[in-house]
């Protein structure tokens, strides 16, 4: 690997988080048997539309080679297509170059997300969800920074977030915001799901996630329940990563005395106190930067180098609200990369897709530069800090808005 580009395969994987594909024939087929994409394929105005309707299910992953994984964004005006069907295969394929042929596959739905539970509940309304290899759990998914009180009218929740707004899915759950422990009946549902997900042997990582509490306390103690009802399952036949926002030190002695969790994720979100108090308001008043930090260099001492975790959101830094130059943004995101690799805490890199002018060409040309620098950029930190990201937390097939388990597989 050229120390200032990314491997070539990578490099593709780029094109395609960005340029997205466009629909074809082969691509509505694949969707007949594919985990569906959250986001249906709309045509574009002046885009032949077979289907009629102005939008069409279009699968939401697919896979290159060595299982590389990216989630597929529709675009009519993308060079990129699918070719193929199920009996010969598919593959991609790009207008302006006739040489890349490059086999494809699609994250397939699984039978038990189209099963029952003993009560009649689908088994892809009890809270676990698929990211490639990954099985996310998440049974109380809305988080009260969105019920907090708002701050001279600035919401405590993450100004990224939609996700945990209090809704439908978290009511199906039985999920009450002022209680930290879950329903007796969420988690039989969970884990009569569970038992099917593992017996699938698709799974490689499971990952336990929900919306935050206002009390760190309180949130460490749904972690620890919900742990031990996924152990009590899992026995331990796959790693579990507990993805929960930052807790007390004595809750990270218990994650790990227990034998609940193999890893910790506690997401710092964002590099540097004014963003981090910017972003992600209610995570500064509840627990606060410093706090946060300190979490995760415990967690450091506690599970040992190579499992403690931090997601970060890549490309929040280049909204306007934060007054900062590409040049700026890119500066501060690797000198967070230096800083918490470092101290043996690990980020992972997410990109970020901007709400407002999404479809801007301009705007995708500066989060594109900006990700693929800051990707050159902290392959060469972990090197440095001889970083490695363990492949019980997340791997290719599973990362696919990331690209750190792709740059070491390729470097």
């Amino acid at each position: 690997m050229n120390d200032k580009e990314l491997p070539k395969k990578v490099q593709l994987k780029l094109d395609l988080m960005f340029d997205g594909i466009r629909y074809s024939d082969a691509l509505a087929e694949a969707a007949e048997d594919a985990f569906p994409n959250f986001y249906p394929y709309r045509f574009a105005e002046n885009e032949i539309d077979p289907t009629g309707k102005g939008k069409a299910t279009i699968p939401y992953l697919m896979s290159i080679e060595n299982g590389i994984s990216t989630r597929i964004k529709g675009n009519g005006q993308s060079n990129w297509f699918v070719e193929g069907g199920k009996n010969k295969g598919y593959i991609l394929k790009k207008d302006t170059d006739k040489q890349i042929l490059e086999p494809l596959s699609f994250a397939p739905m699984p039978a038990w997300m189209q099963s029952v539970t003993n009560d009649g509940t689908p088994m892809s309304q009890t809270g676990i969800s698929l990211h490639g290899d990954m099985a996310v759990i998440n049974i109380a998914p809305a988080c009260q920074y969105f019920l907090a009180e708002k701050e001279n009218g600035v919401s405590m929740r993450c100004s990224f977030c939609a996700y945990g707004a209090p809704d439908q899915r978290s009511q199906q759950l039985g999920q009450v915001m002022e209680q930290t422990s879950l329903t007796e009946q969420a988690y039989a549902r969970m884990k009569e799901t569970l038992v099917e997900v593992i017996a699938s042997q698709q799974v490689r990582h499971i990952y336990l996630v929900g919306g935050s509490m206002v009390d760190w306390e309180q949130e460490g103690q749904r972690f620890i329940e919900l742990a031990r009802e996924v152990q009590s399952i899992n026995q331990h036949k796959i790693p579990v990563s507990c993805g929960s926002g930052a807790i007390p030190d004595h809750t990270i002695e218990q994650l790990y005395t227990e034998k609940l969790v193999d890893s910790v994720c506690f997401n710092l979100e964002v590099w540097s106190e004014p963003l981090f108090s910017t972003v992600c308001p209610g995570k500064h008043k509840f627990v606060g930067y410093d706090r946060w930090i300190a979490a995760l260099e415990k967690a450091v001492s506690v599970f040992g180098k190579g499992r403690v975790y931090t997601a970060m959101v890549a490309g929040i830094e280049l909204e306007e609200e934060y007054g900062l130059s590409p040049e700026q943004s890119i500066k501060i995101a690797l000198q967070g990369a230096e800083d918490l690799c470092s101290k043996g805490i690990i980020p992972i890199y997410s990109l970020y897709w901007p709400v407002a002018g999404r479809n801007l060409p301009e705007r995708f040309s500066i989060l594109r530069q900006y990700f693929e620098q800051l990707n050159i950029g902290y392959a060469a930190i972990r090197k440095k800090y001889d970083v490695t990201i363990w492949d019980g937390f997340m791997c290719s097939c599973c990362a696919y808005m990331q690209l750190e388990c792709d740059v070491d597989k390729f470097k």
